[in-house]
């Protein structure tokens, strides 16, 4: 059973709406410019993993550990109230959108789809050190 797991260091991003613009008589649609780095970077955590092998063609699970920054302005009581796991993390970015993220930038690198994936786990919690732990594994 193949499993492939990688870490994209520093602060997660989600995806973004689609962005529309005006080409002549058409309309382009485009991916911002935050996204698309994010991406980037998610694919060449992927590739370093991947090494020489192929993408998978078989159902998948996922498992996702999101680790966001406690925020500057919180006092020291609250930072380590954050950092124990008695306060979760509320705010954005929505794990939802950090995994589609993450599991977009995988395609064609991890799996051929990321329809192929058919269970997901997500955590998103405060770390002192921002990033995502990914784990892709076949299932079972």
């Amino acid at each position: 059973m193949m499993q492939i797991t990688f870490t994209i260091p520093g602060p997660p991003h989600g995806k973004g709406r689609p962005r529309f613009a005006r080409r002549g008589n058409f309309v382009a649609t485009y991916t911002d410019a935050k996204t698309s780095s994010y991406e980037d970077q998610v694919r060449f955590y992927a590739l370093q993993a991947m090494g020489s092998s192929k993408p998978l063609e078989t159902a998948l699970e996922a498992a996702i550990y999101i680790r966001l920054p406690v925020p500057k302005s919180y006092p020291k009581k609250r930072v380590a109230a954050c950092l124990s796991g008695s306060e979760w993390p509320c705010k954005k970015p929505d794990w939802d959108n950090v995994a589609k993220s993450v599991c977009d930038a995988m395609n064609s690198i991890v799996f051929v789809d990321d329809s192929q994936i058919v269970e997901c786990h997500v955590r998103k919690v405060y770390a002192e050190t921002a990033g995502v732990d990914v784990l892709i594994k076949e299932k079972e």
